[in-house]
């Protein structure tokens, strides 16, 4: 049975993609950002719920699951600020540039995202929401100083505000792996439409 590799995201605005393709020319130049493989800007995206290998045949119900939740959730904004590395700066395996909610909106609307889904059968996820978007990954068997001098480097990046995010649509994505990176395609737009 075919399957897709899914997930549901804010996909990001021109604007935004600009100004992380910025931040990480700036990083990649330093002596310290050569430890790490950075993503390419089409790929980032503001991730509210991973279900993986999802088969074809339920799709549909991946679908329904989203509209459902998207339809009680209003339009809001958030804002691109400040980096940060998971699971610490002194041992980063992740780095990632950080979200400002000020109405709050995001975790919600990922946990209704996850009930919606939860209801059609999906596992549900057991892991607090932590919104980030990954903008790199520290290279496979770098050397732990070298990544600890580019998390001391993240640790001491200014928070300074990069891109304001305006969210009315998310969107269900098919990723497929392949050796040149991840390739991302929009499958399912679920509008926000809630007062």
């Amino acid at each position: 049975m075919p399957e897709t590799r899914t997930f549901v995201a804010v996909a990001l605005p021109p604007a935004a993609v600009r100004a992380l393709e910025d931040l990480m020319a700036r990083l990649r130049r330093l002596p310290e950002g050569q430890v790490c493989r950075w993503s390419a800007p089409e790929t980032i995206h503001m991730t509210l719920r991973f279900l993986g290998d999802v088969p074809d045949a339920r799709l549909p119900a991946v679908y329904a699951a989203v509209d459902r939740a998207a339809a009680g959730a209003a339009p809001f904004a958030f804002e691109i600020r400040g980096l940060g590395c998971f699971p610490n700066p002194r041992r980063p395996n992740i780095v990632w540039a950080g979200l400002e909610d000020p109405a709050g909106r995001l975790a919600p609307l990922a946990a209704g995202i996850d009930r919606a889904l939860g209801a059609e059968g999906f596992p549900r996820e057991t892991r607090p929401y932590r919104p980030h978007l990954t903008i790199g990954r520290v290279r496979r068997g770098a050397h732990p100083a070298e990544a600890a001098a580019l998390g001391a480097v993240v640790a001491g990046w200014p928070d300074e505000a990069l891109a304001e995010v305006a969210v009315e649509t998310v969107t269900v994505f098919g990723s497929r792996l392949t050796p040149a990176g991840p390739v991302h395609t929009p499958l399912h737009a679920s509008p926000l439409a809630g007062a």
